[in-house]
């Protein structure tokens, strides 16, 4: 068993879409339009060019150099469809 979703690999697909492997095992392709367009901070990846020099930062999370990033968890939730906060992953 896991105690903690993280992620080992990203990289980005086209406009919005990330593709994402998780500690699990798992993969999975996240489309992160509806957060990019939504918050104010996200602004400057509206611009296809910046979306795509995201990386893992030092915990392992997604990021980008300008300070936004997005929890794995709820990067796991949209690639995989599953809870990872009721129960331990496996």
């Amino acid at each position: 068993m896991i105690d903690s979703i993280s992620i080992v690999e990203c990289s980005s697909i086209k406009d919005y879409q990330i593709f994402l492997k998780f500690n699990t095992g798992e993969t999975g392709e996240v489309d992160l339009r509806n957060l990019v367009c939504k918050y104010p901070i996200a602004e400057p990846l509206r611009n296809p060019e910046a979306f795509s020099h995201l990386y893992l930062d030092s915990w392992p999370t997604l990021a980008w150099d300008f300070g936004f990033d997005v929890d794995p968890k709820s990067l796991y939730f949209r690639a995989t469809d599953k809870s990872p906060w009721d129960t331990k992953a496996s």
